[in-house]
């Protein structure tokens, strides 16, 4: 599939990086729009004040957060997006989305548990990096502008690393209470979990329907291209943030 969308995007579509589909231009929108809420891996407030003020075994509410967190985390979308765009075996996507919650989950519950924790702005603005990333992979940018191709496995799971650390730094800095801490973190992961099952099965159904239309290959070069625009935006958000914090 990949040949194919090379030929294209060096073919006669080659300008068509610039017509950006609709829905995808819609998606990127409302994402950014829920910034002023909630950028990257911040909790909303009422979110943050019942994270302080609880205490004991909460599983239920803890979940609800965990599926919240990443159903309305934008930066956790694109990457998924990029990772799926091309997969069109359910194996393979569940493969590298398994790949990816290790990686996470890994981060998120040791980084809380041992109160490991990063810059909030660095952090993400390398999760911002994976977004570059992974649309660079999509449209073979590393090949044929850096005449190498990194093991998508490794960075797939290594980047779910730096995602789980993002949520830990922020669950941190909130002083979640010690008594259930252990339930009360297994039971946000699998909150985690159940929100990216919703948000990949999302964006699953819309890209079954457009791969089905003859635009999808007219505009692939063009969707991986704002996503990396996307991915630029959030570093130098955060980068930004750093340097003037």
């Amino acid at each position: 599939m990949r040949t194919r969308f090379f030929e294209v995007t060096s073919g006669r579509y080659s300008s068509a990086w610039h017509r950006i589909p609709l829905f995808l231009a819609a998606v990127f929108l409302l994402l950014f729009a829920s910034a002023n809420e909630a950028l990257a891996h911040a909790v909303a407030e009422g979110d943050k004040g019942y994270i302080q003020e609880i205490s004991g075994i909460h599983l239920i509410p803890f979940m609800y957060l965990g599926a919240k967190h990443m159903s309305t985390g934008y930066d956790h979308i694109l990457f998924l997006l990029g990772v799926i765009f091309f997969l069109y075996r359910m194996k393979h996507i569940a493969f590298y989305v398994t790949l990816f919650a290790i990686g996470h989950s890994t981060t998120m519950l040791l980084g809380v548990y041992f109160n490991v924790g990063i810059n909030s702005y660095i952090i993400d603005a390398i999760i911002g990096l994976s977004v570059v990333y992974k649309a660079l992979d999509n449209i073979g940018g590393f090949q044929r502008w850096l005449g190498f191709q990194p093991n998508t496995k490794v960075a797939t799971i290594v980047f779910g690393l730096f995602h789980g650390f993002g949520l830990s730094t922020k669950i941190i800095e909130y002083n979640i209470s010690p008594d259930g801490l252990i339930p009360n973190l297994l039971a946000f992961n699998v909150g985690v979990e159940i929100g990216q099952l919703v948000a990949l099965g999302t964006i699953l159904i819309a890209m079954s329907y457009w791969r089905k239309t003859s635009s999808f290959w007219r505009h692939a070069y063009a969707a991986n291209v704002a996503m990396m625009c996307a991915g630029f935006v959030l570093i130098g958000y955060q980068l930004t943030g750093y340097f003037v914090s």
